[in-house]
């Protein structure tokens, strides 16, 4: 097996965009203050752009390039980092933001997620490679963590096809559910069906909403091709609707889990 590609630790372009958005900033005498009372984002998510620690978004650049006077090389340097559309690193961190969010808000269309499921079932959709199913696993951490940590909450949107369709043998698929059920009952985690009725915008793929402790937000959305880390306000907006389509299809907490054990009864006993 190949040895695991480690991500980096830091994003240079995104060290390098904050520096510069830094140096242009105190250059002019505009404190970080200014720029989040303008740009109506918190002093503290300035702060991780000018870190390196946090995406900017391009509608957050364009304004504070007009409140700098910068005359578009805020702009240029934000393009100039950028990847069709999305500054490196596409992926932007997404396990530490997973562990440090607040909420988890998770749809999944067609499986159980990642972070709720059991060794075999991850094994199955992971054909066997166990490298890959430890670290999912180990993610699994965060929903029952303490040493002073609160762990997150965690609302899990679940399609009721998911609940159907086969990943591994019948005992795989018996047990994922039972764990499910069991974390259903846990303070922190409300696990919902979403009923397999109609068209929705949620037919659209998986997606993970993050809320952190300052209330910013940032995204992990699943494609075909990879997936997409955005903070950007227009996705999250969109992402907002598909929620509000999804929520009225959900059948309440002890709904679901009495679905659940019909579904354990009738198709995997």
């Amino acid at each position: 097996m190949p040895p695991r590609r480690q991500r980096p630790k830091e994003s240079p372009a995104l060290i390098a965009f904050g520096g510069q958005m830094r140096r242009m900033r105190e250059a002019k005498g505009i404190t970080q203050q200014s720029i989040a009372d303008h740009t109506n984002i918190s002093k503290a998510q300035v702060s991780r752009i000018e870190n390196g620690t946090r995406r900017a978004s391009r509608s957050f650049v364009e304004q504070v390039d007009r409140i700098l006077n910068a005359d578009g090389a805020l702009i240029k340097l934000w393009e100039d980092l950028n990847r069709n559309g999305h500054p490196v690193p596409i992926w932007f961190d997404w396990p530490k933001i997973e562990g440090d969010a607040a909420m988890l808000v998770s749809w999944e269309p067609t499986l159980i997620a990642g972070l709720v499921q059991t060794p075999a079932y991850a094994s199955a959709l992971l054909h066997g490679n166990d490298e890959a199913v430890a670290a999912r696993l180990a993610r699994q951490e965060i929903l029952t963590r303490g040493e002073g940590r609160t762990p997150p909450e965690l609302v899990l949107l679940i399609d009721e096809q998911a609940l159907r369709r086969p990943v591994g043998t019948t005992e795989t698929m018996r047990e994922q559910l039972q764990h499910l059920l069991d974390l259903s009952m846990l303070p922190n985690v409300m696990v919902q069906v979403v009923l397999e009725s109609g068209e929705h915008d949620g037919n659209m793929g998986a997606f993970t909403i993050a809320t952190m402790d300052d209330r910013s937000e940032v995204a992990y959305i699943e494609t075909a091709i990879h997936a997409i880390t955005t903070d950007d306000p227009t996705d999250l907006s969109v992402l907002a609707r598909t929620l509000n389509a999804l929520r009225s299809r959900t059948l309440t907490e002890e709904m679901s889990r009495e679905l659940i054990r019909k579904v354990v009864q009738e198709r995997w006993t």
